[in-house]
């Protein structure tokens, strides 16, 4: 259970926020009650995601919910509103893909596998990690590392923004390829949000040659941030307050934004003003990499202003190259997932499998205290042989539906299966530790 710049507002992220300081002691927390056996918490500036191992599942999510509600100060039903959950297989396909930087707000940032790698690490030094987890986390890891190792999909990101900041180029040059590494001379750009996008989006810029950098974001420590980065770069930068959004665009010939925010950020006022105050008809480009989209539709109705949207940057050629490789990914995640989810279904008949030959070996046990009993004077030689004659005639008839049954489980319907088992044999309701002898009779 989790919620991401996918599903909540920048505003409500920051209240959910998990300092690592704080990691241990709520995680410690939620096992700690009946219904959580293994908890692991991934957080990161863009998510905040909780993945557990549970005895009952809609208990399990109800404790997740009041302590992420305790600890950010929002209602549950608040939280609610903006919380996804996923189960079993789809949990994991999450997991893989948030590893594999196909969820991330920068596709292919690789961040994010260290940061999975620290929540594992901190869970498993509480003993919040069990062999569960251990396993979902080890494969993410592997899978991870697989995707960044065997495509380009670290560049995936990076090309989008360099695309846009292209084609922002070839407009504000009359329709003229703009290429090389000063096409935006003289240029004034505004970066709206802090993260990874606008570092990517600050970097592409000064490159490029642009003139000046002015950053915004709601946090205004981290536009302080990213703007200081870009003048150790040597790029000319400030910082602005968010409120003062109309007189950044005012003076800027390209608006870079990507905020993560759900909802509007950059509204039809905000460039209205913006255009009445620059007093010439110089074109504004807004390269809007939002998702969901940051600027109002409307906006792009205005005269001299071109938005640049999320999708049809990506359906540009030139970032053709980093969409093959994000469907490589994500071939790869499907590849693992499913050797994943059949080893997940074949740990799980193991345990069944030994309960099954537990019952037959109780059940012989039985068998030859009783015909002990009746045969008192037995000497040790034909004893031995009767009860090697009982197991081998147990043996033979568990042997094929053994067999079977492990072929069978590692299918999609396997859990079915398993049930079934269990329910046949009453497996769930007997103690190896005991002996049977009501069953003989």
């Amino acid at each position: 259970m989790g919620l991401s710049h996918h599903s909540a507002p920048v505003a409500l992220l920051e209240s959910v926020a998990i300092a690592e300081s704080d990691r241990d002691a709520l995680t410690e927390d939620l096992i700690s009650g009946a219904n959580v056996d293994e908890a692991m918490i991934v957080t990161t500036c863009n998510r905040v995601e909780v993945y557990a191992a549970v005895d009952a599942f809609h208990p399990a999510l109800d404790d997740v919910v009041d302590l992420l509600s305790r600890h950010s100060g929002l209602s549950s039903e608040e939280l609610s509103r903006h919380l996804y959950v996923r189960y079993s297989e789809s949990a994991a396909e999450h997991l893989f893909s948030v590893a594999s930087g196909l969820d991330s707000m920068v596709v292919g940032e690789q961040q994010i596998i260290g940061q999975i790698r620290t929540a594992y690490q901190s869970a498993s030094d509480i003993g919040a990690a069990g062999s569960t987890l251990h396993r979902l986390a080890q494969q993410a890891l592997h899978v991870g590392k697989r995707v960044h190792t065997e495509t380009g999909i670290d560049s995936a990101g990076a090309s989008v923004v360099s695309v846009a900041l292209d084609r922002a180029a070839e407009i504000l040059a009359d329709g003229t390829p703009a290429t090389g590494d000063r096409r935006l001379d003289g240029r004034r750009a505004v970066v709206l949000g802090a993260g990874a996008m606008g570092g990517l989006a600050v970097a592409h810029l000064g490159r490029a040659g642009i003139a000046h950098i002015e950053v915004t974001n709601r946090t205004p420590e981290r536009a302080d941030r990213l703007s200081e980065i870009a003048r150790d770069s040597g790029t000319p930068a400030t910082a602005f307050p968010i409120e003062d959004l109309s007189d950044g665009i005012a003076g800027a010939d390209i608006l870079f934004t990507c905020t993560g925010a759900v909802g509007t950020v950059v509204t039809l006022g905000d460039v209205h003003t913006a255009l009445a105050r620059r007093g010439t008809a110089r074109p504004l480009v807004i390269c809007d990499l939002g998702m969901p989209r940051d600027v109002d539709p409307a906006v792009a109705g205005l005269p001299g202003v071109t938005v640049l949207g999320i999708e049809a940057l990506k359906a540009d050629p030139d970032t053709s190259a980093a969409a093959a490789d994000a469907d490589a990914a994500r071939t790869i995640v499907d590849t693992e997932l499913a050797a994943y989810t059949q080893a997940e279904r074949m740990a799980g008949v193991g345990p069944i499998i030994g309960r099954l030959r537990g019952r037959g070996g109780q059940v012989v046990a039985a068998e030859m205290r009783r015909f002990e009993a009746r045969m008192p004077g037995l000497d040790d030689k034909t004893r031995d042989e009767v009860a090697n004659t009982v197991r081998r005639v147990v043996d033979k008839l568990l042997h094929p539906p053994t067999v079977r049954f492990k072929e069978l489980a590692a299918q999609p319907d396997g859990e079915n299966l398993a049930a079934v088992v269990r329910t046949l044999f009453d497996l769930d309701n007997i103690d190896l530790d005991t002996t049977v002898d009501e069953e003989a009779s």
